[in-house]
């Protein structure tokens, strides 16, 4: 059977943390930012941990 292989869009998406967790960006903070408040801007800057509905689905993509 040949080898599986990963999603490459995924593989720019998510980071694995070095105790198994899979870490991902804010979406909304491309465009668009003018109507936005620094507060949420601010807080969509930082990176966030898949959630755990997500998190078999990002490991299949990711053949982990």
């Amino acid at each position: 059977m040949p080898k599986m292989k990963s999603v490459s869009s995924a593989k720019k998406r998510f980071i694995l943390t070095a105790t198994g967790k899979i870490k991902r960006k804010h979406a909304f903070k491309n465009h668009i930012l003018t109507k936005k408040s620094t507060k949420r801007k601010r807080k969509l800057s930082h990176m966030t941990i898949v959630d755990p509905s997500n998190v078999k689905a990002v490991k299949q993509m990711l053949c982990i």
